[in-house]
């Protein structure tokens, strides 16, 4: 018999290890069938390594011992939830990979409020009957944009498709060149077009599109014209685009509906300087444009969702649209999008909103909170020094703005930056930086001021961390 048969009959059965104490209280922690599971898969493991001839008898034995933390860590694992916060010191508001616009704490505990038990979803309290889940903002957000319909659904890209899929189905839409833009995740507007069933006229070229452009195009075919928001980047020199009061006026005179996708979703003109050209949707409305969509989870700073406000005869057809069911929120969307627009109502937006918060926040007072922070990370270890910087927007809001900051460059006396900003985003809570010439940067903008204890908790354990291994060497 060759010595791994003789090791692998050492592994002891499942039904002796469930025989033990310390196992017993695994399975009153866990169930059953979770940790026979975990056994199973655990000693499978020790068999595939003692027949690649990894495995000694005496490490084998260790294994063994071991066992019942190694199953309890490995269940642990698969139990814990994929989804979790990070703290984002990238210093991008609008930061898609992150989840965008986070939620203020008030806005979480309105979703908890509905999410918990049941409410008043499609049940009209004053009559006794059903009732329409848009009726929850719809009024609000018409009030607030003095436009004559509202209706949302998941995400602006639906918006979009719903929008299309309706009003030009079969028909020609006509779309600058020049907007023939890429979302993030590699969404295309002419995918999205092709998808809705209708079909795409392109008009004008990439970088000059004139008002006669459109109107040449237009045929009895026509159904709609499309302005779409260019979404992160900008085409400068030789340029034109029409001025939307010229395409309001083209739209009612050949009779044909004018959408604008706004996209950021900034629904009042700001007089940030960084904004000055990001388009509201109450001026676009203002203009007479039909029907215009627009990002929820942007610079609106709610929860994700495509929202779609004009006329009330285009929004009632959207509604009517059988795919407007696989589009819809839920209620949660519901609870955290109208909490966000009485923000807007009431005029508190600005301070209770955390995009718009990040928008506001003054350069000094960031450099005054990274100098707090960078004193408590300076070490043996670490050295820290404040810089100027600048913070993005993101999303494909205001593309190429930037926002005067001033960051936390932070380096390792000992170890690469690469493997700083890898060992911070293996921390309990994740920290997100980025990399600036070879120097690890914190930009607290988009940083909440009580994670920032969080922050140095994660670099005292990194600290910990590479104490340990050079101990070990």
């Amino acid at each position: 018999m060759s010595a791994d048969s003789q090791i692998l009959q050492r592994l002891p059965s499942v039904s002796k290890l469930l025989q033990k104490d310390s196992v017993q209280a695994l399975i009153d922690l866990y169930s059953r069938e979770l940790v026979v599971n975990g056994i199973q898969e655990y000693l499978e493991e020790l068999r595939t390594e003692i027949q690649e001839g990894q495995l000694s008898d005496q490490v084998l034995s260790e294994r063994i011992d071991s066992l019942d933390s190694t199953v309890r860590f490995k269940l642990e694992q698969r139990l814990a939830p994929s989804l979790g916060k990070v703290i984002n010191a990238s210093g991008v508001i609008i930061h898609t990979n992150v989840g965008r616009a986070p939620l203020a704490p008030e806005a979480a505990e309105a979703i908890q409020e509905v999410a918990t038990g049941y409410s008043n979803l499609e049940y009209n309290l004053e009559t006794g009957k059903r009732g329409h889940r848009d009726l929850h903002f719809e009024e609000r957000i018409c009030r607030l944009l003095s436009c004559q319909a509202a209706s949302v659904c998941n995400n602006n890209a639906a918006a979009v498709l719903l929008i299309l899929n309706t009003l030009a189905r079969n028909k020609k839409v006509l779309v600058s060149r020049g907007e023939l833009v890429e979302i993030g995740g590699s969404f295309r507007i002419p995918a999205i077009m092709e998808r809705s069933g209708v079909i795409l006229k392109e008009v004008g070229t990439t970088n000059k599109t004139k008002t006669s452009d459109y109107r040449d195009a237009i045929d009895k075919d026509t159904a709609l014209i499309l302005r779409v928001h260019p979404s992160n980047y900008k085409i400068v020199g030789f340029t034109h685009r029409p001025e939307l009061s010229e395409l309001v006026e083209l739209a009612r005179e050949s009779k044909i509906p004018l959408v604008e996708d706004a996209g950021s979703g900034l629904l009042f003109s700001s007089s940030h300087p960084f904004l000055r050209e990001e388009p509201s949707v109450q001026s676009v409305l203002a203009e007479g444009v039909d029907l215009v969509c627009f990002s929820g989870d942007k610079l609106l700073g709610g929860p994700q969702a495509g929202i779609m406000v004009g006329q009330k005869e285009l929004v009632d057809a959207i509604r009517r649209n059988p795919l407007m069911r696989a589009c819809r929120v839920d209620k949660m969307s519901y609870a955290a999008l109208e909490w966000t627009l009485i923000q807007y109502d009431n005029g508190t937006y600005k301070s209770v909103i955390p995009v718009q918060r990040m928008l506001s926040a003054a350069a000094e007072e960031i450099k005054t909170r990274a100098q707090r922070l960078g004193d408590l990370l300076d070490s043996k270890l670490f050295s820290s020094e404040i810089k100027a910087g600048f913070s993005l927007i993101g999303g494909g809001s205001a593309p190429e703005e930037q926002i005067p900051t001033y960051v936390l460059a932070v380096t390792s006396k000992q170890h690469s930056v690469n493997e700083l900003e890898r060992q911070l985003r293996k921390s309990p809570t994740p920290v997100i930086a980025r990399i600036e010439n070879d120097q690890l940067i914190l930009d607290l903008r988009t940083v909440f001021p009580e994670q920032e204890d969080l922050i140095v908790s994660a670099f005292a354990e990194i600290a910990s961390l590479f104490a340990e291994i050079a101990s070990q060497k």
